[in-house]
Formats: structure tokens, sequence, C-alpha cells
């Protein structure tokens, strides 16, 4: 069982990311991780924090010589912000501490303050918010990237894009050529594979900068090269499509998850929804008149491209806050204000692209086994004889 968990606190001394389960001679690429975590950095509409941070990966164990070794995996990725916050969280307390803390009593409409302060007995928010923040997410990306370097020799790649920003929607599909070029941009407005689309997007960030405001829309995750087979229809938890809603869902913001076209299919007729099946004989495989079902049928993959969807709302950091009450006095106030961003969707697609690589790197791992790479390729290659001789 593939397995991940991540530590550390937003502005904690560092994030701690921790792997098992990977086969040995996995080729690893420290590059390739870095340049995850840079990809997540980016987008129009990020706030000071991203000024900063320049987010490198230190793995501690579990590779070496540039592969995985069978070993569990331990990565840090440290905080440079930590030097103004040394004695705001110190690990021990000590004499003079209380006067250095930056407690909040006032919570955040939308965010974990209040639930989590109550659930936890604290009397105010500050170490809730400080592990609900998504700048926990730069461990899953250093956890994803590692997943990707597994599903790579394969032929999986996985991929996303912004289709949707307040409002404003793409439109249109896009194309995997389109969604590969968008990857390798060395700079990133918002995600979009088209820049007219783009540019309207644009145009809400600055509305709701402009206003105090946020903005949120919706992320696609594509996965491309997938074989048929991945995860199960035998039991609930088995079924990889409600692996994939969790590992979405999980994501900070993130309201909603859709598969293929859901919410078109669901107002619709079974003859409209339905991706209807052929056979080349020539090739010898079956192909499919559409891809709605977004790549899984019965809880497994089809061989078509997998579409994930996130519907990330806006985040609840507000420069013109809401209304709220002070814990101590139980007065109305306004909410607290912490240093965010306006919009954070083309970060969100990379963060979905590693929640997604990790869900299918496990289902891959499920199926083929392996304790290492070349025995996890023979498995792989026989299955796909079995495939073509169907």
């Amino acid at each position: 069982m593939l397995r991940f968990e991540t530590a550390g606190e937003s502005h904690g001394q560092c994030l701690v990311a921790t792997l098992t389960g990977m086969p040995a001679g996995v080729p690893i690429s420290v590059q390739s991780i870095n340049h995850e975590l840079w990809r997540r950095q980016q987008g129009y509409g990020r706030g000071g924090r991203m000024k900063i941070e320049t987010d490198t990966v230190n793995i501690v164990s579990g590779v070496r010589h540039s592969q995985t070794i069978g070993a569990p995996i331990a990565m840090i990725i440290d905080n440079r912000d930590w030097k103004n916050w040394t004695e705001t969280l110190p690990v021990e307390d000590f004499e003079g501490s209380s006067a250095k803390t930056k407690p909040v009593t006032r919570p955040r409409p939308g965010h974990a303050d209040l639930a989590g302060a109550i659930k936890y007995d604290f009397a105010e928010a500050r170490y809730i918010l400080e592990r609900a923040s998504a700048r926990e997410t730069t461990a899953r990306v250093a956890i994803g990237a590692v997943a990707k370097q597994l599903l790579r020799p394969f032929g999986i790649e996985v991929l996303s894009h912004v289709i949707q920003c307040g409002p404003e929607t793409l439109g249109r599909p896009a194309s995997w050529d389109e969604l590969s070029a968008l990857s390798r941009q060395e700079e990133v407005l918002l995600g979009c594979v088209d820049p007219e689309a783009e540019q309207r997007f644009k145009a809400i960030v600055d509305h709701a900068y402009r206003t105090g405001d946020t903005v949120g829309g919706v992320f696609e995750v594509v996965a491309h090269g997938l074989p048929i087979g991945l995860g199960s229809h035998s039991t609930w938890d088995s079924r990889l499509d409600g692996q994939l809603a969790q590992a979405i869902v999980s994501m900070q913001a993130v309201k909603g998850v859709e598969i293929g076209f859901a919410a078109e299919g669901s107002a619709n007729y079974g003859s409209k929804v339905q991706d209807t099946i052929h056979y080349d004989k020539q090739e010898r495989y079956f192909t499919r008149g559409a891809n709605r079902a977004g790549g899984l049928e019965g809880g497994m993959t089809n061989g078509q491209d997998l579409l994930v969807r996130g519907m990330l709302k806006p985040i609840s950091t507000l420069r013109r806050p809401l209304e709220s009450v002070d814990l101590p006095t139980r007065e109305p106030a306004k909410a607290a204000y912490e240093r965010s961003d306006v919009c954070v969707l083309p970060a969100a697609g990379v963060i979905g692209e590693a929640m997604v690589a990790i869900i299918l790197a496990r289902a891959f791992l499920e199926k083929f086994g392996g304790d290492s790479l070349g025995e996890t390729r023979r498995n792989y290659d026989g299955y796909l004889e079995q495939v073509r001789n169907y």
C-alpha cells in the first residue's frame, strides 16, 4: 500500500513529507520535484508569502544515487518565513513567551478557525490556522512529484489547467498538446490554455483585488496514458472515483468534485450521456465515441483520459473582512486578516495534479505490485499482453 503523511505548520520551521510503499529502482529527479514546487507558487493573484518562500526539497531518506531503494522516503521543505516566527511559535515555552504570541481571536468565516478552536479547546485559533493553512500542500506536491516519477516510465502523465474563474469560463475542451505546452511555460498567469479566456479571468481577479475580495473557480486535472482496469467495482472503498473525489475534496478550499461531465450528464438523457463502444479489428482494441465518463466506469479506468475537476471556493481571508465574533468578549467584530492571496486557481491545479498522481500511483501498485520497478514492469507488460489478447 502506497501511503503518505505530511507534517508542519504554515509558519513553522519546515514542512515534512513521508511516503512509504514505493518499489526500489524508480528514477528520482530532485530537479523535477523542485519544478513542481515552483509551479505551485506561481499564478496571478498570489500574496506576499510567495515572495518570501522559494520552495526546494531536501530528501533525507529512501532515495540514493537518484533511485528509490524500497525504504520509506522522507522529505523536508524549509520555511524561510520561520525566522520571523521563532519566538511566536517556539517548541519549548520560555519566560516572557506569552508577550510574543500572535493570537487569532476573530475567526474567519469559511475557515477552520472557529470549529477547530472549539474542537481542540483552544482559547484562540492560532494553532488551528497554522495547520489548516494551504501551506501544507507544499508537502503534498513534493509527494505527488515522486508519484509522477513512478507513473512516467509507464507512459502515464498528469497535468492540469483552469477552466473557470469566478463567472468566466473557458467554454471549450483543451487538447493534451495544449496542456503539455501550458505546463512548460516559464511564466504562469492563470493557468488557462486559451489566452483570450485567460485575460477574462485576469479581469475577474483584478476586480476582486480592487474590492478587497477573493475569487474561486474550477480547475481540471487530466491523466493521460492510463491502462484499462485501475481500481475496482467490487467494494465501495476500492472504487477509484471515490478515492479521487476524497483526494480532491481534501484540498483546502475545494468544496466539490466532478468526474467527467457529471453536471451536464445529470441534466440529460441516457442516450446522450453514455460513451458508445466500438472495436478496431485491425488494431485489435476497443474505442469510444466520446469521453463524457471522464475515463472512469464502475470505479475503474477504461483507457480514456481521466478528467477530474475541483470546484474551489474563494479563499476565506479577505482584506475587507466579514462579520465575526471576538472570542474573549463574544462581541461582534470584523474577522482577522492574515497575509493571503486573492486567487489560487493555478496553484490548486498543481496540487490537484499531485493528489491525482498519488491516487493513481497507489492504484497502479495495487494492480501490478512489485518490490522493484523491474518486477512492476514485468507484471505490467504481462497484463498489457492479456489486454491485447482479450
